[in-house]
């Protein structure tokens, strides 16, 4: 398996789909998908509660299958909750070998204490690593009056766990459902006022320490001229230009376009390249390789690793 530090870019654009999709296989044995970097099997919200036990019997046959598929993404399941983690694990995640870990839904700090204690319980009895990564989506994590005290705790507690935690997710929808709000196609969340601060200060907290990856956008087909692509570009703009890295994915016409996002320029490359082979040990900065900017050594560092990551697993633009 690949170092953490890298294994976290690759999680790119995350593919979301109902646990009963067992179509996926056939899909994946046949490279239908190559822009597929990861893969999650949701047990939550796409899922009728009546319909669960359903569900994870369709996922179970699902995870065998893939065992003998070559290529794969990574693999991710969403449960619902600390005791169905502890419960689906036992019955059925411990016996798979391709399973990269768990998405845990509306993480706040009501749950971040069964959460940590099971997952650590889980790595202890495992040879490798088994992920998780945790969705910030509640009303504690968005209202302003929680906000600041919530986000700051579960900091200090994902700290605990840090080797654990692959990526950090947002759950917007969520958010919008709080206020009855939804962006047309013409509309990025940034956008969306009271849902851009509740993700401002989510990065601000955690970018630095963490790969915060980026809300689900709505639209993927229709009428519309491509409106839902140009939409999707435009706020995977915007997603990398305040620290989000890598996108939630809800249907595969995205994952092209996200994987494409992903990409660097070759003046950034150039750039990260005399960065991480500075020479110099009387200069702090340096004219960029094509003349138009300045690197500072200081200041531009962990980018740079950043940007050599990505152009190993996602790249160049041409």
């Amino acid at each position: 398996m690949l170092d953490k530090e890298i294994l976290q870019y690759k999680v790119g654009g995350l593919l979301y789909m109902p646990a009963f999709q067992k179509n996926i296989v056939q899909k994946i044995s046949a490279n239908k998908l190559p822009q597929l970097n990861s893969a999650a099997f949701c047990l939550e919200d796409s899922i009728q509660d009546n319909s669960l036990d359903a569900a994870e019997e369709s996922l179970k046959i699902i995870l065998n299958q893939l065992e003998n598929v070559e290529n794969l993404p990574l693999i991710f399941v969403r449960i619902r909750s600390p005791r169905h983690l502890e419960i689906f694990h036992e019955s059925i995640g411990y016996r798979s070998k391709i399973l990269t870990g768990y998405i845990l839904p509306k993480v706040d700090m009501q749950n971040i204490g069964s959460f940590i204690q099971i997952a650590k319980s889980i790595n202890d009895a495992s040879s490798e690593p088994i992920y998780i990564m945790p969705t910030l989506e509640s009303e504690r994590v968005a209202s302003l009056l929680t906000r600041r005290t919530e986000i700051l705790s579960l900091k200090q507690a994902f700290d605990e766990i840090k080797p654990l935690i692959l990526n950090i997710r947002v759950g917007v929808n969520d958010f919008c459902k709080l206020y009855g709000l939804r962006r047309n196609i013409n509309q990025t969340i940034y956008d969306i006022g009271i849902v851009r601060d509740v993700l401002i200060d989510i990065l601000n907290v955690f970018a630095k320490d963490y790969v915060v990856s980026g809300s689900v956008w709505n639209y993927f087909n229709g009428d519309n001229g491509g409106a839902w692509a140009r939409g999707l570009k435009r706020e995977l703009e915007l997603d990398r230009a305040n620290g989000f890295i890598g996108k939630t994915a809800i249907h595969p016409a995205q994952l092209p376009i996200i994987f494409d996002s992903m990409k660097v320029s070759q003046t950034d490359l150039d750039d990260a390249k005399i960065l991480l082979n500075w020479q110099s040990t009387t200069h702090g900065v340096m004219k960029s390789s094509d003349g138009s900017r300045m690197n500072e050594i200081k200041c531009h560092l962990n980018w740079a690793r950043r940007i050599k990551i990505l152009s190993e697993l996602y790249g160049v633009h041409h």
